[in-house]
Parts: C-alpha cells; sequence; structure tokens
C-alpha cells in the first residue's frame, strides 16, 4: 500500500477527481495554497495498492497541464521609506507536485 499525495492546480482538480472517480480510485481533496504565487492549489491524498501507482500518475499528468501566465509579484525595495512596487512576471502554472510514500498500515473503517 502506498500514500500518494499530489498538489495541483485548483483549475485541474474537477477533471481529476472525476477521472479518479471513474476508474475507481478514493481521494481525499484538500485546499491548499501555494507559498511563491500565494495562489490556490488542491491536494490529493490517496491510498493506494502499488501495482496501481502507474495508472494513478497517468491520470494525473494527462489532466495536469503546465501553462505560463502573467501576475504581478510585489517587491520590496531596499530602502523602508518606500513603498511595495507591484511588476509583471510570467510564471509557470499548474502541472503536479506528486509524493509518494509507503504505508506501514492502512485502515478503512
Amino acid at each position: 500500500m502506498k500514500l500518494v499525495m499530489a498538489i495541483i492546480n485548483d483549475d485541474d482538480a474537477f477533471h481529476i477527481m472525476d477521472q479518479l472517480s471513474a476508474k475507481g480510485f478514493s481521494a481525499t481533496k484538500l485546499a491548499s495554497t501555494g507559498g511563491f504565487l500565494r495562489a490556490g492549489n488542491t491536494t490529493l491524498i490517496c491510498g493506494v495498492e502499488e501495482d496501481r501507482i502507474p495508472e494513478l500518475m497517468e491520470i494525473i499528468e494527462k489532466k495536469c497541464k503546465s501553462r505560463k501566465q502573467i501576475t504581478s509579484v510585489n517587491a520590496m525595495n531596499v530602502n523602508a521609506n518606500e513603498s511595495f512596487a507591484p511588476y509583471p512576471v510570467e510564471v509557470t502554472m499548474g502541472g503536479a507536485t506528486i509524493f509518494v510514500l509507503d504505508v506501514a498500515e492502512f485502515k478503512k473503517i
């Protein structure tokens, strides 16, 4: 048994949850926030048999696509007397960060 934690973009969450359910995977969906952009993410937690990991990874890879986006980032000036100045930055959004962990014991009650 493995524990899969996938951090994905909120925009991709509905499609992935729908596909996981259709393929017989159960997942817990948690709202999370990214550190750099402070943008909304979704963290999925799935208990999965080891032989189904490739199938789960394939679903996530097909549905989570990274994309470029322009966003404003506040930069702090060196002089403390000056104000913050937002400036546009191109960043890569979406995709997925996936952790696969060993599970010593699993019970579903």
